[in-house]
């Protein structure tokens, strides 16, 4: 079966022609962008948020899959790639972009946690893991990518990554099922509170 996606948002292109004469490489893959637009669709006036705008990419197929309800933040330190997507994207009402470094962003914000929680950066990932989950509601979704070893990888990252992988599968308040697809995912869902921990007490019993 080819998984290519068949569409995509009409904003993506043109990102990605601004991202590509920016320098800019590291936007969201296409198979990643078209899961993000379904979990987004899953969740009908949903909070999205999104550590990691780069140029937009991701951003346009979350709102593409978002109802007219839903509201994404968006959080990218670099404010010349961010651009990129605020120019194309911040005229829709449903997204707001922050311009600030994600790590001290996750430990100061203080509002409703969200829905959906797509993790495109170091912060909420290999940094501030915590903070991040702490942010997603019952039944929310946590998405990481950029999981598959790549040639250019520091030595020190795929240990990283092996840790980090080892962290979400032990947590008893995570469900976690890795995809080896797109560029290496895990897709997280929060559990409701005591869910697994009874469920293992049951089976003792």
């Amino acid at each position: 079966m080819d998984d290519t996606p068949r569409s995509a948002p009409t904003a993506v292109a043109r990102l990605r022609v601004a991202a590509a004469g920016a320098g800019f490489t590291r936007s969201c893959d296409t198979r990643t962008g078209s899961l993000l637009a379904a979990l987004a669709a899953t969740r009908p006036a949903g909070r999205v948020l999104e550590l990691g705008t780069g140029a937009g990419e991701g951003t346009a197929w979350l709102l593409s899959g978002m109802d007219p309800a839903a509201h994404l933040v968006t959080v990218e330190r670099d404010a010349g790639v961010q651009a990129i997507a605020r120019e194309e994207l911040a005229a829709d009402p449903r997204v707001t972009f922050v311009t600030a470094d994600a790590g001290p962003w996750l430990e100061e914000y203080s509002g409703e946690p969200f829905d959906l929680v797509f993790a495109d950066t170091w912060p909420g990932k290999f940094t501030h893991l915590e903070r991040a989950l702490a942010l997603v509601a019952p039944g929310g979704t946590y998405l990481i990518d950029d999981l598959t070893p790549r040639p250019d990888w520091p030595e020190s990252h795929e240990a990283a990554v092996t840790r980090l992988l080892a962290d979400l599968e032990g947590r008893p308040d995570f469900r976690s099922v890795r995809l080896a697809w797109s560029s290496g995912l895990v897709m997280a869902v929060r559990g409701a509170p005591g869910g697994r921990e009874q469920a293992r007490a049951g089976a003792r019993g």
